[in-house]
């Protein structure tokens, strides 16, 4: 191993992608368990290495030199191993700064708590307290000299006006849990989540939805990575180096979801994307199949609101996926819950093909007749409108609307 990342548990780590963009060195995800780290770190058979949950701490003992942000964090992510002598860095410092300021939330004279104690936790309390934050609270699950738990939080400090998560809570594979409810919170103005993987987890969503500045941890992970290959390589990359890379990782991770009538061709549209950004294609309607009865029998045997959970359970597998390419079924978008799982790793393209054009048949219970359809798509048409973060008007071919969408994406 001569660079990459080690941690515990790194299957979802994008790491590699990212400074696969960066530079040209060959870059490894290591998971060790944690009675070999200290093996490892002995035997120095590497260059240098980025370092994540939980050896953030772990790795100090073995450091022969620890550069100024690190010391005054207490945690390392960065590594470099110089004629057998391990030199540590934190670049966290640095994108946990870059986040914050991309997200556009304003730190300096403000009220944050911090979520979790960790070595981000440390990182998120020298960044905030440098920006000119008023007052930084750290919440933990137990109370004790430097700490308030999650009940005082909530009852005694309600004014808090960012909240800035370092918690695994809402990471992959628990998307769907939060660390706090922001409703809790009266002043709130900004959500900063140090989490990546899902782009926007619930606490994220909530926010945004909401109209509080808000944003995930890719930024950041993007950012110190550059800090780090700039170390790793003993060079200075380009200023718009993070920008272009973060575009790059957001494009290639972030799924493409189809929304839109009944026989509106979101399969075939889908199928087209797919193929050309070589990116898996799942249509949920399918996979509600997959595990049972075709969705007339469904409908036939248990009623719709069978159909419309098994429909939810179907959009949650798929959408806690990343570079996917996903097709919906025309009613996906009655749950508002459906739509909040589609975007947490997804933007929406509305394939809005005119009513004269949408054929009914008999394998879409609710659109078998004009008549059914006319009324679907007249219920239907404003949701649509309201939950797409693109209105893709079908006016050509399925390869046409499927190179609008890609045009979109790629922006």
């Amino acid at each position: 191993m001569k660079y990459g990342c080690i941690g515990e548990h790194l299957k979802h780590s994008f790491s590699k992608e990212i400074h696969n963009v960066l530079a040209d060195y060959e870059y490894e995800i290591k998971e060790i368990a944690k009675q070999n780290l200290d093996t490892f770190l002995v035997e120095r058979k590497f260059k240098a290495i980025n370092v994540t949950i939980p050896y953030k701490e772990a790795v100090i003992p073995h450091l022969s030199f620890i550069d100024e942000h690190a010391k005054l964090i207490g945690a390392v992510n960065t590594v470099v191993n110089k004629d057998g002598k391990l030199f540590g860095y934190n670049t966290d410092f640095y994108g946990m700064t870059e986040l914050i300021k991309h997200a556009g939330v304003t730190i300096k004279g403000k009220k944050v708590a911090i979520l979790g104690t960790g070595g981000t936790s440390k990182t998120a309390f020298a960044v905030t307290n440098s920006m000119g934050a008023k007052e930084v609270i750290v919440v933990s699950r137990k109370k004790s000299d430097k700490t308030i738990d999650y009940n005082d939080l909530i009852l005694l400090h309600k004014d808090v006006e960012v909240i800035i998560n370092t918690t695994p809570c809402g990471m992959y594979p628990n998307n769907y849990s939060m660390p706090v409810d922001i409703d809790d919170f009266c002043n709130l103005e900004g959500v900063i989540d140090a989490v990546y993987n899902p782009l926007r987890t619930q606490l994220v969503s909530k926010a945004l939805k909401k109209g509080i500045k808000a944003e995930g941890g890719l930024y950041m992970l993007v950012a110190q990575a550059v800090k780090a290959c700039e170390i790793f390589t003993d060079t200075t990359l380009p200023l718009d180096a993070l920008e272009k890379t973060f575009k790059r990782i957001l494009q290639d991770k972030e799924n493409i979801v189809l929304v839109g009538m009944p026989a509106s061709g979101k399969t075939t549209v889908g199928s087209i994307i797919s193929t050309i950004l070589d990116k898996p294609f799942i249509d949920t309607d399918v996979l509600v199949e997959s595990k049972g009865d075709k969705i007339s029998e469904i409908f036939a045997k248990q009623g719709e609101k069978a159909f419309r959970d098994l429909e939810t359970n179907a959009i949650c597998e798929a959408g806690m996926q990343t570079r996917m390419v996903i097709a919906t079924g025309g009613g996906a978008i009655l749950r508002q819950s459906n739509v909040d799982v589609l975007k947490q790793n997804g933007k929406l393209y509305f394939i809005d093909r005119p009513l004269k054009d949408l054929i009914p048949t008999d394998d879409r219970p609710l659109s078998t007749t004009r008549e059914a359809i006319e009324k679907r798509y007249n219920e239907r048409y404003d949701i649509y409108k309201s939950v797409c973060d693109y209105h893709v008007k079908v006016d050509g071919t399925a390869e046409q609307v499927a190179q609008k969408i890609i045009g979109e994406h790629t922006k």
